[in-house]
């Protein structure tokens, strides 16, 4: 999940569209009694409600803690992009665990795309659910990176349409592009709408979930037990579902893991909607659109027509300067149409990465599993790493273990230096995208 922001950004997040169009109601009341159960979830975001509404339907009782609230992280926070695949590609997969294994892991990204849908129905989620993703490149020398990405997406037997030249109006209303593609495998939702879809879910199931409940300490063994400031959760098996939060609280928690993930800023703008007519001219077919720089964009136009204009990454953990102004302009360097559409929307938040871009899943002992490292894929993969986390849980961890497997590296220069390294990584990347 993102991490909350703090000081200003606080402020920023109040103009979240996203919580701006959802009833949540009352708060879940923190946790204030010592509770036993069969599995503690720690961390209720997308892969946290999803091991805990798993395991539930597989008769365990669950108790999930939350340090804030339902989806107050990345998944409430995210741009709402559902999408086949990893952030790292097939590289990692395949070079850790070879070609059986890499393919494994490949159907499960596309298994974790039908479960999307497969709760959505089952559970009655209202959640803006859309199919269709475009892929652009903005020279031609990322138009052939992106060619070969689509040539690659196609020998898996993902349908993909291309697009250069004459044809690109087709597939993206702008003229800032050189190539384009879409498949429709992929796509986008509502992600607080899901969170909170989900959360009702296991709580139907028989979750007990405890809303402001920052977990302070978490003690190991045959039994594992959780403390809060008003209470604690014995439990038989547990899963960390933090994720940035754990990069945040990794002493008190699990602070062997910590150090693999780095919370990394990413903003979006939201404007007033706009005539549907312009919307379906510049994205046809109402598809998520990402480009393929290092440091990129990606957008989409909500249920209600207005576009959701994502990007400006930040490894400081500052938000930038001039952050409005700054994203209105990319936008508009995009969709020149948009340029007077007033902002009435701007939040951001933090989208936990490793080092290899990989998901990191594993254990912590024979009864502690944790799930972090989604690195901008987790719309999707959350939903799958519950399932898999809840099937190694009751003893069946074959598919759980092909993650497991993957080795990560801590990021380098400890506390104090690994967040400027980054940025200075990232500074030279922005050059690159640039020139």
């Amino acid at each position: 999940m993102w991490g909350s922001l703090t000081g200003s950004d606080t402020q920023l997040n109040q103009r979240s569209y996203y919580e701006a169009s959802v009833q949540r109601g009352a708060p879940r009341a923190p946790l204030r009694e010592h509770l036993h159960v069969d599995a503690l979830v720690v961390g209720a975001g997308f892969s946290g409600l999803s091991a805990a509404l798993e395991m539930a339907q597989r008769g365990l009782s669950v108790a999930v803690l939350e340090a804030e609230r339902i989806g107050s992280g990345a998944s409430g926070r995210n741009g709402g992009q559902a999408i086949v695949g990893y952030a790292s590609g097939q590289g990692p997969f395949e070079q850790q665990l070879g070609r059986e294994d890499a393919e494994r892991a490949w159907a499960m990204s596309l298994e974790a795309i039908d479960l999307i849908d497969r709760r959505i129905a089952e559970h009655r989620i209202d959640c803006d659910r859309a199919l269709g993703y475009v892929y652009v490149a903005e020279n031609a020398r990322k138009a052939r990176a992106l060619r070969e990405e689509m040539d690659g997406l196609q020998a898996r037997g993902i349908g993909v349409e291309w697009a250069e030249g004459a044809d690109m109006g087709a597939l993206i209303g702008s003229d800032h592009y050189r190539a384009a593609a879409r498949e429709r495998r992929s796509g986008h939702l509502h992600p607080l709408k899901y969170a909170l879809g989900l959360a009702r879910a296991a709580e139907a199931a028989g979750v007990r979930v405890f809303e402001r409940s920052a977990v302070t300490a978490l003690q190991r063994g045959d039994t594992l037990v959780a403390r809060t400031a008003q209470g604690q959760v014995s439990a038989r098996f547990g899963v960390l579902a933090g994720n940035c939060m754990l990069a945040e609280h990794g002493p008190a928690v699990a602070p062997e893991i910590a150090a693999r993930i780095m919370p990394v800023g990413t903003y979006i703008l939201g404007t007033a909607p706009v005539d549907p007519a312009l919307a379906a001219r510049l994205i046809p077919g109402n598809a998520a659109v990402c480009d393929n720089n290092f440091v990129l964009d990606y957008y989409r136009f909500s249920a209600d027509h207005r576009m959701l204009f994502g990007g400006r990454v930040s490894y400081t953990t500052r938000t930038p300067a001039r952050l409005e102004q700054t994203m209105q302009a990319r936008m508009a360097a995009v969709f020149p149409a948009l340029r007077a559409v007033p902002v009435e929307h701007l939040w951001g938040g933090f989208v936990d990465i490793s080092m290899n871009r990989a998901p990191d899943f594993g254990r912590l002992g024979p009864n502690l599993y944790y799930l972090q490292g989604f690195s901008g894929h987790g719309v999707a993969l959350t939903g799958l790493a519950g399932q898999l986390v809840a099937e190694a849980v009751l003893g069946q961890a074959s598919r759980f273990d092909v993650y497991a497997r993957l080795r990560h590296r801590r990021f380098p220069g400890g506390p104090l230096l690994r967040t400027p390294s980054l940025a200075l990584g990232m500074l030279w990347h922005r050059l690159r995208d640039v020139l």
